[in-house]
């Protein structure tokens, strides 16, 4: 659902093309480490007016969407 904004922030912080991002990429796949994951996710917030705390650990792009949606309802 949140799926193409998510694709396009990972693509602007990575410097790649959003189409490039898929749901099973990984953020280690894609070259994205803790510190990365902090600016992300702030940028993330921001796009989508919504507090992303993680709980837990997210592995992939499709889980951040999924974790995303479980916040926003």
């Amino acid at each position: 659902m949140y799926f193409d904004v998510i694709a396009k922030v990972v693509a602007d912080r990575i410097g790649v093309d959003p189409s490039t991002i898929k749901p099973e990429s990984t953020f280690a796949d894609l070259g994205i480490d803790s510190l990365d994951t902090v600016d992300l996710l702030m940028s993330l917030e921001d796009e989508l007016g919504v507090e992303i705390d993680l709980e837990e650990p997210v592995a992939t792009i499709a889980d951040l969407d999924k974790f995303i949606q479980s916040k926003k309802g």
